[in-house]
């Protein structure tokens, strides 16, 4: 006799069928994740029980395809159900009987059941036109078959099972112009989705494989059949570090993420406690070709007791350390009704924060024991890092700033800002200076560089744009201000230099004026000491620098930015001379001769002339003469 599903539940179904599991591939995961269930509780019973003669290698799960009648059959020897555990379990969409089987048990907190919500069953609706279970309690002489074609309802009957444990029979549906089911009779398609999904279910998965050999003799291919363990049943997270060789993380590395070359660094860790688990974590060779692109994905696999609940799980990572592929695996996972939508629970929350404490510890650990391979690292993922410190107003900062490495002018050789710290602390120096440029070439040619050369001043060579942003978010760092040495606010002078200087350009006050104002874009003209041989330089004032504008103009878009530049020329040159000659006699020419020397300050910027046809005409003028 039929039975109807109560009208909650009806209601449950229909939102499960349309709403909950949305991708059809999930059935075989759900069933099997069930199988094992069966299974587990036959075994935690086994513990305690003597009678239970079975072994934990005598359990299995089999799968079985009928192409002829389009079924697909899981099969379990697990403990089996009687007609009102099927009537309890099946019959009331929701009921989980492995979560009440491990609420019931005195050990409770050592079982790991997967499914313990009590609707993974119902997947199956997705792709069945009917569904049959024929299920044998342990110990029981009675077998009964429940049946249900949808939402309609169920019947329960008696029926003949030799052993114990349960058979799924899955009807698959006619097949639609939208959805091919019948893909699921597929042997390859099957092995597939375990793989994929249940690879690491601590029972055999086992299947009659359809064979081909080639016959030279026939000239043809000979198809024979064999059973087949489709699972690896032990993930390689889970076992011990000692057992594991480079080879076992390398090929599992290549093999999960499509990647030619062996990580850079494996990160093996597992945690006890409140939230307890397992992760294995790698960081690339390599920057992937898509990872600076908007198609990039970030995230961890995540697994629940060696089921896979989401192949990319966004929320186990930070975005500066989206480039770190791997695995996590908990028992402790919070589900809602269906593993494929997770709720943002404190046990998630605890395991990514526990993680992203890994991977920097491990960053650090590789800066400090192998510098080389670091800056290996940071070319291929620090730009990454620099976003997310300038990001969101600088609120991760001081997580990030001690992963920064960037080349000193001392010795040529990366360093980082505490290394840089710690160095001149002792000379009373109260500043980090750094200088931004396209290269490390270019920048040591340039004339506000060779001051701090001559009097020994460590400077950090920033070759990357986002540079300038990073260091004005940082801004100070361990006491010490972080300034670029282009801008107005250095001064290495002595205060009798500084004294003198500034008396001298007091005195000039007029000129620099006249100056100035034939410049349509310099906030002021000055004279420096700052130049040992070169003529003239060009620093800023305020927040935005001269390598901010070079960035931001640079980008696509219609913003447009000035620094407040500021023409500095040195008042030991010869040219100093000359424009106070020319001040004199000849106001015109100074006026060329300080557009000649704004374009020269620009060039050696690496600043564009907006007028250069002016600037040559003038240039050969003055030649010329």
């Amino acid at each position: 006799m039929k039975k109807q599903f109560k009208a909650e539940s009806k209601k449950l179904m229909d939102l499960m069928i349309n709403s909950i599991y949305t991708n059809k591939d999930i059935f075989l995961r759900e069933i099997i994740s069930n199988a094992s269930d069966a299974i587990d509780k036959l075994y935690y019973n086994s513990l305690t029980d003597e009678s239970i003669l079975l072994k934990k290698k005598d359990y299995f799960i089999n799968i079985k395809t009928d192409v002829n009648e389009r079924t697909i059959t899981i099969s379990d020897n697990g403990i089996g159900m009687t007609k009102d555990e099927l009537e309890t379990n099946l019959g009331t969409i929701a009921k989980s009987g492995s979560l009440d089987f491990k609420e019931n048990n005195e050990h409770k907190k050592n079982i790991d059941i997967i499914g313990q919500f009590g609707v993974g069953f119902y997947s199956a609706i997705m792709v069945a036109s009917k569904v049959e279970v024929i299920s044998k309690k342990y110990g029981s002489d009675e077998a009964n078959k429940w049946v249900s074609e949808g939402i309609d309802g169920y019947s329960i009957e008696k029926a003949e099972k030799a052993t114990n444990g349960t058979d799924i029979i899955i009807t698959l549906k006619e097949n639609t112009e939208d959805e091919h089911y019948d893909d699921f009779l597929n042997q390859d398609t099957i092995a597939r989705l375990v793989k994929m999904y249940s690879n690491y279910i601590t029972y055999p998965i086992k299947m009659s494989m359809v064979k081909r050999d080639w016959n030279e003799t026939k000239k043809e291919y000979d198809e024979h059949t064999e059973i087949e363990t489709l699972n690896d049943m032990i993930p390689l997270w889970k076992k011990s570090k000692s057992s594991i060789k480079d080879d076992d993380y390398n090929n599992f590395y290549k093999d999960k993420f499509n990647d030619f070359e062996n990580p850079q660094r494996v990160i093996h860790t597992s945690a006890e406690g409140l939230v307890s688990f397992n992760s294995l974590l790698f960081i690339p060779s390599n920057t992937p070709y898509d990872f600076y692109t908007k198609d990039y994905e970030k995230g961890l696999k995540l697994y629940s007791n060696g089921v896979l609940i989401m192949d990319k799980c966004k929320d186990l990572l930070p975005d500066y350390y989206s480039f770190v592929k791997g695995v996590v695996d908990t028992p402790d996972l919070s589900l809602n009704i269906s593993r494929e939508m997770l709720q943002q629970d404190r046990s998630l929350k605890v395991i990514a924060k526990n993680i992203e404490s890994k991977i920097k510890k491990e960053l650090l650990a590789l800066q400090n024991d192998d510098r080389d391979e670091y800056v290996k690292f940071f070319k291929n993922f620090g730009m990454n890092i620099k976003f997310n410190i300038y990001n969101d107003f600088g609120m991760k900062k001081d997580e990030l700033q001690d992963l920064l490495v960037y080349e000193s002018s001392k010795d040529k050789k990366f360093i980082t800002l505490k290394e840089y710290a710690d160095r001149v602390k002792d000379k009373d120096q109260k500043n980090i200076y750094y200088v931004c440029g396209e290269s490390v070439e270019k920048i040591s040619k340039l004339p506000i560089v060779e001051e701090f050369k001559d009097k020994d001043i460590e400077v950090l060579f920033c070759t990357n744009y986002m540079d300038e942003f990073v260091m004005q978010t940082i801004r100070e760092y361990d006491g010490l201000k972080v300034l670029n040495i282009t801008s107005d606010k250095v001064d290495l002078s002595s205060e009798e230099e500084k004294e003198e200087l500034k008396k001298k350009n007091e005195e000039a006050s007029d000129m620099f004026k006249l100056m100035a104002d034939s410049l349509s874009d310099v906030s002021s003209v000055k004279f420096t000491n700052k130049l040992k041989n070169h003529p003239v330089c060009l620093t800023s004032e305020g927040d935005i620098s001269i390598e901010m504008e070079k960035v931001i103009n640079a980008m696509p878009t219609d913003e447009h930015i000035d620094a407040k530049k500021v023409l500095e020329i040195n008042e030991s040159h010869d040219i100093a001379k000359k424009i106070k000659e020319l001040y004199d006699t000849d106001k015109e020419a100074l006026k060329d001769y300080t557009k000649i020397l704004y374009a020269q300050a620009r060039l050696i910027e690496g600043l564009p002339i907006d007028n250069p046809t002016e600037i040559t005409n003038l240039i050969c003028e003055k030649l010329s003469k």
